[in-house]
C-alpha cells in the first residue's frame, strides 16, 4: 500500500480542462458540467478555462459548445445553458510545445491568491501529451499549491509506459493532489456494489468461498471501431477495458470492507484484490476478433474490413480469474468482453453455491443456486433470483421455482435525476474527493497483471480467433467456462 496525505477538502472556484473540443469534451464534459452548474452544485463564482488546439475566442468556444450541449444533453434534462456558457472562456494551445502555457497562465490567473480557493485541472488528451502538459504547467505556475489535476484514460500501454506517465505527473503534482480517473467509478450502480455488500447485512457474511460457487462479469458492446481506429488497433480489448474498467468492477466485487467510505480505505483494500490476482495460464484466456455479422438485423463488416487491413489485435477478450486469499480461494472470476456483441449491456453475476441437502429431492423438486444479477449498463438494476414453491396441490409432485427479487433503479428511486457519470467525477474533482479515484498503486498492479497476461499470449503465440458479428465471442470462450460446469450468463 503507498501511505499519502488526505487530499485537502476545498471546492476550487477555477476549472482548466485540456481536450475541450475533443469528442469525450463534447459529449461528457461541458454536458456534465452544465448540468451540474444548472442544479446549483458548481461555485457561483467558478470560471472553466477551456484549452484544445483549434482556434477560437471566447465567443466562438462558447457557440461551439452551445451545439455540443444541444446535441449531447440527455433528453429531458432541464438546465439552463446560457448561465453557464457565460462562465466558459477559451485559450488555444498546442500542449506538446511550450510555448504558449505562459499566455495560458495569464488567462487562468493566480492559482492561490486573494480570493482564489485553488484550481482544478482536467486533462482528456492523448497520454503522450500529458509529460510536455505537465512540464508546461508546472514551468509557468498552474502547478503550485493546492492545484488537482485529473487524468483520464489510458494511462500508459503497459507497466513500463505507466510508471513513466505517473513518474512525471508525481514530479509535479503529489498524490493527494492526482485524480486518476476510470468513469465506471462515476455510474450509480456501480457505486451501489458497495452499498449492497456494506450496507446490508443479508450479503456479507454469504460473500466468500463457502457460499458462492463464482462470479461473473461482462462488458458487451455492439459497437466496432467508431472512429477509434488510431487508438484501439493499438490497444485491444485488453487494455482497453480489462486493465481498468473490469479489474476495478472485481476489486469492488472481492474487497475486504474497508474501515469507512473514505479514498484512502476503499483503495487500500482495492489494491490488496489486485494484488492477490493469480497469474492466468495459458488455458485460462481466450483471444477473439469479429469478422461480419449483423447486429439487430443490420449487417456489419468485420475488424479487417473496418480497419482495412489484417491484425492481430483482439476485440473479444475472455478470461478465468482467481483472486487467492482467504475469502476467494478456489472461486473463480470469469471475466469477458468484447466488441460487435448481440446487445449492450455490462453486468455482474454472483452465483451462489446450492443447498448442501434438498428436503425436496424426495418430491421429485430441484433447486437452483441463488444467483444475484447487478445491471450496470443501459439499464441499472439489482436481481436476486429465490427458489418458490409452484401453487398447487402438489399430487403430481412438489414443484419449485426459481423466482426473481428485482429491483429496478430509476422505479426504486423515481425522485432523483438520473447522472451521466462525469457529473459525480467532476465534482469530486471540484470538491478535493478522490474516493472514485485510483490510485498509482492500483493502476500499475493492473498492468503488472495485465502485461503477465499478454507475455503469454507471447510465449505461446496465442493469436484471436475469429467470431462473428452478433455474437458472443468465438466458441473457445463457452467452452472456457463449461469444462468447469458453468454457462455464461446471457
Amino acid at each position: 500500500m503507498t501511505a499519502t496525505a488526505a487530499a485537502p477538502h476545498f471546492t476550487a472556484n477555477k476549472l482548466l480542462l485540456f481536450g475541450a473540443t475533443g469528442d469525450l469534451a463534447q459529449r461528457m464534459l461541458l454536458p456534465s458540467l452544465c448540468a451540474l452548474d444548472s442544479d446549483g452544485l458548481l461555485p457561483d463564482d467558478i470560471r472553466i478555462i477551456c484549452t484544445a488546439r483549434s482556434e477560437y475566442d471566447d465567443d466562438g468556444f462558447r457557440e461551439f459548445a452551445r451545439d455540443a450541449l444541444t446535441r449531447f444533453l440527455p433528453a429531458g434534462r432541464a438546465v439552463k445553458i446560457e448561465p453557464f456558457l457565460e462562465k466558459l472562456s477559451y485559450q488555444a494551445l498546442d500542449a506538446s510545445t511550450p510555448e504558449g502555457f505562459d499566455v495560458l497562465a495569464k488567462k487562468v490567473g493566480g492559482v492561490d491568491t486573494g480570493d482564489n480557493r485553488g484550481l482544478s485541472i482536467f486533462l482528456s488528451t492523448a497520454p503522450f501529451l500529458f509529460e510536455p502538459t505537465i512540464a508546461g504547467l508546472q514551468a509557468n505556475g498552474l502547478a503550485s499549491g493546492n492545484v488537482r489535476i485529473g487524468l483520464e484514460k489510458p494511462l500508459g500501454t503497459d507497466l513500463a509506459t505507466s510508471c513513466q506517465i505517473n513518474d512525471a505527473v508525481a514530479a509535479a503534482f503529489p498524490e493527494h493532489r492526482i485524480f486518476r480517473i476510470d468513469h465506471y467509478l462515476g455510474k450509480e450502480t456501480v457505486q451501489n456494489l458497495l452499498a449492497l455488500r456494506f450496507a446490508n447485512i443479508l450479503f456479507e457474511p454469504l460473500w466468500n468461498a463457502a457460499h458462492i460457487d463464482h462470479v461473473q462479469i461482462t462488458v458487451a458492446e455492439t459497437v466496432g471501431l467508431e472512429g477509434r481506429v488510431g487508438f484501439y488497433d493499438g490497444a485491444g480489448a485488453l487494455r482497453d477495458m480489462v486493465q481498468n474498467h473490469m479489474l476495478q468492477l472485481l476489486a469492488l466485487v472481492a474487497m475486504e470492507p474497508p474501515t469507512s467510505f473514505d479514498a484512502t480505505p476503499i483503495r487500500d483494500e482495492k489494491v490488496k484484490v489486485l494484488r492477490s490476482l493469480r497469474r492466468v495460464a495459458r488455458d485460462e484466456t481466450v483471444r477473439g476478433q469479429y469478422r461480419a455479422g449483423a447486429i439487430a438485423g443490420k449487417a456489419v463488416p468485420g475488424y479487417d474490413e473496418e480497419l482495412g487491413k489484417d491484425s492481430d489485435t483482439e476485440t473479444f477478450v475472455a478470461i478465468k480469474a482467481h483472486v487467492d486469499n482467504w475469502r476467494w480461494k478456489g472461486v473463480p472470476f470469469y471475466l469477458r468482453t468484447g466488441k460487435r456483441m448481440p446487445e449492450r449491456t455490462t453486468e455482474i453475476i454472483v452465483k451462489f453455491r446450492d443447498v448442501p441437502f434438498s428436503i425436496f429431492a424426495d418430491r421429485g423438486a430441484r433447486t437452483q443456486p441463488n444467483t444475484l444479477v447487478i445491471g450496470i449498463q443501459p439499464k441499472e438494476n439489482i436481481r436476486l433470483s429465490l427458489m418458490a414453491k409452484v401453487p398447487g396441490l402438489d399430487r403430481e409432485g412438489l414443484r419449485l421455482r426459481s423466482v426473481p427479487l428485482d429491483i429496478t433503479m430509476p422505479d426504486a428511486f423515481a425522485g432523483p435525476e438520473r447522472r451521466i457519470a462525469y457529473e459525480r467525477l467532476l465534482l469530486d474533482l471540484v470538491e478535493g474527493d478522490q474516493t472514485l479515484f485510483v490510485r498509482r498503486d492500483e493502476v500499475e498492479a493492473q498492468w503488472d497483471w495485465i502485461d503477465a497476461i499478454r507475455a503469454t499470449w507471447d510465449e505461446h503465440d496465442i493469436s484471436p480467433k475469429t467470431y462473428t458479428a452478433g455474437s458472443y465471442g468465438p466458441s473457445a470462450a463457452i467452452a472456457l467456462a463449461e469444462r468447469d460446469g458453468v454457462t455464461w450468463h446471457e
